[in-house]
């Protein structure tokens, strides 16, 4: 199995001056279910080189057994810290995609054209493309070839709207996730806030959340197997 994961190269939250980048679970947790499973997995971000973490995502309150694990990874490490250029990668070369999230991707990945020229790629091969969390955003403005936007009519999930808010950063997103899958025609579902829920729907698996991080990567496994 060989799984491309792509990452977010922006660092900074709307016109503050709090960074972002992509939240540390939400790749450390996917990266080690795929690995154990015997997967080949390459790193890519828009900017190629090491991605911008998120701060907060690496405080005590959100380590987690994965996170831990990562954090003493000298070889994982290394390989975060040299991601490849997104604009290098083919579909062909990879049996399946995955989108950590973080806010970062709703500044980059969600307009980055080599990211949704190449997802549309991955869905013309029918396989499949997996997101978690804001990384759903990168789905937003993928099309089908007969021009109907790639969610629309599809079960997925993504970060709520009162997620969103209870993370008060509902006025500094430049969109809320949930409001423009609708939008787009996603049938979107949720469950309470916080707890694991990921979605399949064909080859489009999403995830809402950080914890839902390892079932994404389950289900995942799942469709290659």
């Amino acid at each position: 199995m060989n799984i491309l994961i792509v990452l977010t190269s922006h660092d900074r939250l709307g016109d503050t001056d709090n960074k972002t980048g992509f939240w540390l679970e939400e790749f450390a947790s996917p990266y080690y279910t795929l690995l154990d499973a015997g997967a080949t997995i390459t790193l890519a971000s828009p900017k190629g080189g090491l991605p911008p973490l998120d701060p907060s995502s690496n405080a005590p309150d959100f380590q987690t057994q994965a996170t831990k694990r990562f954090e003493a990874d000298e070889q994982a490490n290394k390989i975060l810290a040299n991601t490849i250029k997104l604009s290098s990668v083919k579909e062909s070369d990879f049996d399946a995609v995955m989108y950590p999230g973080g806010h970062g991707p709703l500044w980059d990945l969600t307009n980055d054209e080599d990211s949704i020229s190449l997802i549309e790629d991955f869905v013309k091969a029918n396989k499949p493309v997996a997101s978690v969390c804001h990384a759903p955003s990168v789905l937003l403005n993928v099309k089908l070839e007969n021009g109907d936007y790639l969610v629309k009519g599809k079960k997925v999930t993504a970060f709520a709207n009162t997620e969103e808010e209870a993370v008060q950063l509902q006025d500094i997103v430049p969109f809320l996730l949930e409001d423009e899958l609708k939008q787009r025609g996603a049938l979107y579902s949720k469950v309470e806030d916080w707890n694991s829920y990921s979605i399949t729907d064909g080859k489009l698996i999403t995830g809402q959340n950080p914890a839902s991080s390892q079932a994404v990567a389950k289900e995942l496994l799942k469709l290659l197997s």
